[in-house]
């Protein structure tokens, strides 16, 4: 690190924010003692603006690092003299007008308009990895294929790439053979009840404490992280904190204090909300307390959803119609759009 006082800029689309894009960022963290990096808006990704600059700041926290969204960016950057001007033009003017004509001493890019901007900006150019021999990928690979190419991108940003969709419902609606059945349709990974294993392990009576829902939410939860790398366009998921937070108000008549907060979280972790209904023939196992309960925890499912306000898409019939209907929706499902702009009104509860 320097002793005398030196700003670095790097800027981008980050669509993704990659690996090449990281070791641009961190040359610069490295080898100047502030760091501005400038994020275009773009229609190359459906992730939003807010999102691609979220991945920048989780993966570098540092105080030195100021991370600027560019709503109003030029698109493209084109090598040629009127294309380079408008460029350069915009980064001044960011400049100028959010940090007060902050001074930009280094430029960092892996790219040959490296030149112009550090021209533009009197700054010194820096080059990092410009041949791709270190990280040898690029954005547009990665968007076209993600699943392949997800050894370049780091677990916070390719969870945001995934569709998490999450089957919601009482025990015996079927909840664990849609996920098992979809996730080898689509070829992609699936996330397991965990209470269930972990009720088999720790029940005494049938019957579990109330601190050990909170182990239950938080276990199913990192292993549905640690599941995301193997995950290719969705993630397949039997239950959450949610349904867990109901097995804990009916065990105990309330939740504890962590379950509570992370079934709040689990309102907006998951993409897709699919209640499996209790209209399929029951399957009376030792752990289960009967059908007349199904359909009593199954109102108590259905009225938490209603008062969290979570749109979600009731699932009727036999599997094969489940399913059906599960991939129909899936094919006009855009991730980060409007449910009403790809999901008919009549489809959602």
């Amino acid at each position: 690190m320097n002793t005398t006082a030196t700003t670095g800029l790097v800027l981008g689309k980050y669509a993704p924010f990659h690996k090449g894009h990281q070791l641009v960022l961190e040359t610069a963290l490295r080898e100047t003692t502030r760091v501005i990096c400038l994020i275009y808006d773009t229609p190359l990704t459906d992730a939003p603006l807010q999102v691609r600059a979220s991945w920048i700041k989780r993966l570098h926290p540092q105080a030195a690092l100021t991370v600027i969204p560019c709503w109003d960016g030029p698109d493209g950057y084109g090598l040629d003299p009127e294309n380079e001007k408008r460029q350069n033009d915009y980064i001044l003017k960011v400049l100028n007008e959010r940090l007060h004509g902050q001074r930009i001493t280094h430029f960092f890019s892996s790219e040959p308009y490296g030149a112009s901007v550090a021209r533009a900006l009197g700054a010194k150019d820096c080059r990092v990895d410009e041949a791709r021999a270190r990280v040898p990928v690029s954005g547009t690979k990665i968007r076209e294929n993600p699943f392949q190419h997800r050894a370049f991108l780091a677990p916070e940003v390719y969870s945001d790439l995934i569709t998490r969709v999450v089957f919601m419902g009482a025990m015996s609606t079927g909840k664990t053979t849609l996920a098992q059945t979809l996730a080898a349709r689509y070829q992609t990974a699936w996330m397991p009840e965990y209470g269930r294993e972990y009720w088999e392990k720790h029940q005494k009576n049938r019957r579990i404490a109330l601190d050990a829902f909170d182990a239950i939410a938080t276990g199913h939860i990192e292993r549905e992280d640690r599941l995301i790398m193997e995950a290719n366009k969705y993630l397949f998921v039997d239950t959450n904190a949610i349904t867990t937070y109901v097995f804990a108000q009916d065990y105990h008549g309330h939740a504890p204090a962590l379950l509570t907060t992370l079934a709040q979280k689990a309102q907006t972790r998951y993409d897709l909300f699919f209640l499996c209904e209790d209209d399929i023939p029951y399957d009376n196992t030792w752990d289960r307390s009967g059908d007349q309960k199904r359909h009593w925890f199954q109102r108590m499912v259905t009225a938490d959803l209603a008062e969290r306000r979570i749109p979600y898409i009731r699932l009727r019939g036999p599997l094969e119609e489940r399913i059906a209907k599960v991939t129909a929706i899936l094919a006009r499902f855009k991730k980060f759009h409007s449910l009403a702009e790809t999901i008919a009104p009549a489809e959602i509860s």
